[in-house]
């Protein structure tokens, strides 16, 4: 009721306002455009931010154990403020926070419920995003954020963290010479490593190697598998390995994709391919993915790997999205339709692909990041020539009318589809395993030094 309430009246889904990968997308993009333009990049954090929030209802609560009132324990209180631990805490800071930015003269972004802007009076912009109770502030008149930072230090209780150097378990080293912003991991991926004992494994040169296939008949059927795997912190591994895939690491996409369809009844073999991955990054877990480097145009690749799953025969898409010469988005997961051919998988990718392709182009023009028309680009001629011509609609006639979007945008020019060798193709990692060689060539692409 109370998120339902939220979305009507703010015209945005609660449950997503502080999603992750939306979230990661936008800092991604925003830590870009403050390298590329070498502008002032800040970072602050608020104090007990559920704390801020005005109740909009009655709600009562037990005395608190220790503190109850001599003669009165039978009574309850009634609070005035928001409380950790309320579900509509998240709610009520977030109303509390978006208020406030309005009054300032920012406009909230309509593709992410947490990104504001204002633009100042010699033109620039000041552009804030908010992650629950992190924030980071970029822009170039360093006036107009000393007001804001003055004004938000009068309004809540804030903590000045100055230039950014860590946020969400990233770290931030900045070359504002070459005009680059790097983003590791390398702490967290050794806390990771350390908690599942794998700090001195031998590393790996690939996440997956290609001789791996992993399929339900590797699930446990013995009581003695059974008993095995029930003391493996399996689910616990593969979410870690998430987070970094997530935030900074899209060579692992793939592989994190793979060892995640069997998370409620995962085997020894899929556990070996959790270690593996693991291994993977104790010999990788100081690279960085560069961000900065470029133009602003939005470059994207799409590719597919027809009938991957062993199981439900389904297609792996993937794709990755580059702005100004960093990757800012990635993806790589199984296709929820059976796909009858090459051609229709990599179309359905491609699809996919579009719909991210023209958010991250709206994401861009409210960051007052100038665009032209994305450029997508894909290794099957035959899925191109499916999306640029309806003549072909006797192959098409079974596909789901949401995948013809990708045809839409292309007649009204809201992206460019084009080929490019699969060797270029960057989005091949985050379908299928690849040889040593083909991965670093990837990773160089990727920008993942």
């Amino acid at each position: 009721m109370v998120a339902t309430g939220f979305k009507q009246e703010h015209g945005v889904d609660f449950d997503e306002i502080f999603s992750p990968v939306v979230k990661m997308t936008t800092l991604r993009m925003l830590l870009s455009l403050a390298a590329n333009q070498n502008l002032e990049l800040v970072q602050m954090d608020v104090k007990t931010a559920f704390l801020h929030g005005d109740l909009d209802e009655d709600i009562y609560m037990e005395q608190p154990e220790g503190h109850e009132v001599s003669g009165k324990e039978h009574l309850v209180c009634k609070l005035k403020k928001s409380l950790y631990g309320l579900k509509q805490s998240p709610r009520l800071w977030y109303q509390k926070f978006d208020a406030f930015m309005k009054t300032q003269g920012y406009t909230r972004s309509n593709e992410d419920a947490c990104l504001y802007t204002k633009t100042c009076s010699d033109g620039s912009f000041i552009t804030l995003i908010l992650y629950v109770d992190d924030m980071l502030i970029v822009g170039k008149n360093k006036g107009e954020l000393s007001s804001l930072k003055k004004n938000l230090g009068q309004n809540f209780d804030m903590k000045d963290l100055g230039d950014a150097k860590h946020i969400l378990g990233m770290r931030i080293t900045r070359d504002r010479s070459k005009r680059c912003i790097y983003l590791s991991q390398a702490e967290y991926i050794s806390k990771v490593l350390k908690r599942f004992n794998m700090e001195n494994a031998k590393p790996l040169s690939t996440p997956l190697p290609t001789y791996v296939k992993l399929s339900t008949c590797d699930c446990p059927t013995s009581d003695e598998d059974k008993e095995f795997m029930s003391k493996v912190p399996y689910q616990s591994a593969v979410g870690s390995l998430m987070y970094a895939m997530v935030a900074t690491r899209p060579d692992i996409a793939f592989a994190v994709g793979v060892v995640s369809r069997f998370m409620s009844n995962p085997g020894k073999k899929h556990w070996d391919a959790v270690k593996l991955i693991l291994r993977y990054l104790s010999g990788s877990k100081d690279k960085c993915l560069c961000l900065g480097k470029g133009d602003a145009s939005i470059i994207g690749y799409t590719d597919s790997d027809y009938a991957g799953c062993a199981d439900s025969r389904k297609s792996t898409s993937g794709y990755i999205f580059q702005i100004m010469g960093g990757v800012i988005a990635w993806r790589s997961r199984l296709q929820d339709c059976v796909a009858l051919s090459t051609i229709e998988a990599e179309y359905v990718a491609a699809s996919e692909a579009c719909k991210e392709a023209v958010w991250l182009s709206r994401l861009a023009s409210d960051m007052g990041i100038p665009q032209h028309v994305p450029k997508l680009f894909c290794d099957s001629q035959s899925a191109i020539a499916l999306a640029k011509n309806p003549v072909y609609h006797a192959k098409t006639k079974h596909i789901g009318v949401r995948y013809h979007f990708i045809r839409e945008c292309i007649a009204n020019d809201c992206i460019s589809l084009e080929k490019v060798v699969s060797r270029e193709n960057v989005a091949d990692a985050l379908t299928k395993a690849l040889p040593q060689d083909a991965l670093e060539h990837c990773c160089y692409l990727m920008g993942i030094t």
